[in-house]
């Protein structure tokens, strides 16, 4: 499954499904669909009443976040079933104490045209490759197929994101689009968010080995030290950030005041490709299990 040169939609969807069927306490969940009608699908695994929440690929051209999630979910499975530990934790006690809630791809159209282009077919082609520069090359595309850049769509002081952007239409990213949630992707999540209330929530992005952990100083007391847990296990450095709005992280921690991380995996170029995985896994894996025990 990992060892795909790029790892997609329908290795996504086919990983759910080979995880769902070898696990019955694994559950699959659609939370809504994209522009292109592709579902958003949810990972249920444990059963605490904590709740924690990861998600993957809101940036189009960071789809190796989606492949380390659900390499982490598998993980979690495998070792939830033999009863075996993972860095020393016992993972059945973990899963009793905690309910991880991941959605490792939520820009699945973006994903499609970073890694396949566009089609003449395709209902969007001549938009995108004018949004595009003229290009038929997608790497550098962050945003989903209206152009539109998901992780700016969320209603935490958007007003000022627009303005500091700067950009007036559909673009391969940083456009924060019309309105606050105009996107299908970005509906979903804030829906699906407001339904659980989450204790925690960790957005996967890449890269630069940091993780940020503020949102205008309505982030609870204890979450720079709960940053500097996840920083110590994996080697990330912790950064106070600036001069940013909008995203979903940001938007979690302004609406309920709970722990919120957007955790930038890995180094290089986006988009990173599948020969990093296993090393970025390495560090990535002991974070997200200190995620769960926070």
């Amino acid at each position: 499954m990992y060892s795909v040169q790029n790892y997609g939609y329908l290795d996504l969807v086919e990983g759910v499904r080979q995880l769902s069927g070898r696990y019955p306490f694994l559950s699959a969940h659609v939370i809504g669909r994209s522009v292109m009608g592709k579902p958003l699908i949810a990972l249920r695994c444990g059963s605490g009443p904590r709740l924690i929440h990861m998600n993957g690929s809101f940036h189009a051209n960071e789809w190796i976040t989606s492949a380390l999630l659900m390499r982490f979910v598998a993980d979690l499975s495998a070792a939830y079933c033999s009863g075996e530990q993972i860095s020393g934790q016992r993972v059945e006690d973990l899963c009793r104490n905690v309910t991880l809630w991941a959605v490792p791809m939520v820009n699945p159209d973006g994903v499609e045209l970073v890694q396949q282009g566009v089609s003449p077919s395709h209902p969007f082609h001549r938009q995108l490759i004018e949004w595009n520069g003229g290009s038929g090359q997608f790497s550098g595309w962050k945003a989903n197929i209206r152009g539109i850049d998901l992780n700016d769509q969320f209603p935490a002081f958007w007003e000022e994101e627009c303005k500091r952007r700067g950009i007036g239409g559909p673009a391969p990213r940083d456009y924060p689009g019309p309105y606050p949630l105009s996107e299908p992707e970005a509906i979903a999540m804030a829906r699906f968010t407001e339904t659980m209330v989450f204790d925690t929530v960790i957005a996967l992005h890449t890269q630069g080995r940091e993780i940020y952990w503020n949102y205008r100083d309505y982030e609870p007391a204890e979450a720079e030290h709960l940053a500097e847990r996840l920083g110590r296990v994996s080697g990330y450095k912790p950064v106070k950030l600036a001069g940013s709005d909008a995203g979903y992280k940001d938007w979690f921690i302004h609406r309920f005041r709970r722990p919120g991380f957007t955790v930038e995996a890995g180094f290089g170029e986006n988009p990173l490709p599948m020969s990093n995985f296993d090393n970025i896994y390495i560090e990535l894996q002991p974070l997200l299990l200190e995620a769960l025990r926070l």
